[in-house]
């Protein structure tokens, strides 16, 4: 039997795997540009560290993300006039419009691996994601520095 993280890591890594056949390759999108998209579309205004705190992946890998969303004219900066080594970052109409393309998919994704799992059981999972999610955060193990490397698969 394999241990719990081991687990929630498979899980992970098994619902990440289709993306760049199902929709990075067509859209022209990694995995951590997506997941960049996907804070910046509910969080517009978020700065670099804040968007690695958000996803949990590294300084890096955020980097690298903007860096290939603003090639592609999907984001966009702006300085932040309370802070002026730092920007506020925004997703361009183009990178609204593919997030709402993208974001469907997702849905459509997550409603079949769901589909046999009961309301109840999916809000207690939640619950109990929030709490590791704050456990990690807390614990200085994660948080944006290091909890995803440069090729991780992880969602």
């Amino acid at each position: 039997m394999d241990p719990l993280f081991f687990k929630l890591v498979r899980v992970v890594n098994l619902t990440a795997r289709p993306f760049h056949e199902r929709v990075g390759r067509e859209h022209r999108l990694t995995l951590n540009e997506w997941r960049t998209m996907a804070v910046l579309a509910a969080q517009p205004g978020l700065n670099a560290t804040q968007v690695a705190d958000q996803t949990g992946l590294d300084k890096m890998a955020v980097s690298r993300a903007l860096a290939g969303l603003r090639r592609h004219k999907r984001m966009q900066r702006h300085d932040d006039p309370t802070d002026r080594r730092s920007s506020r970052l925004y997703l361009t109409a183009a990178g609204k419009a593919l997030h709402e393309t993208v974001g469907a998919l997702g849905r459509e994704r997550e409603a079949e691996l769901f589909a046999g799992i009961e309301a109840g059981e999916l809000a207690r999972m939640e619950a109990t994601l929030d709490k590791l999610i704050l456990a990690v955060s807390n614990s200085g193990d994660g948080g944006g520095d290091g909890a995803q490397g440069p090729d991780a698969q992880a969602v």
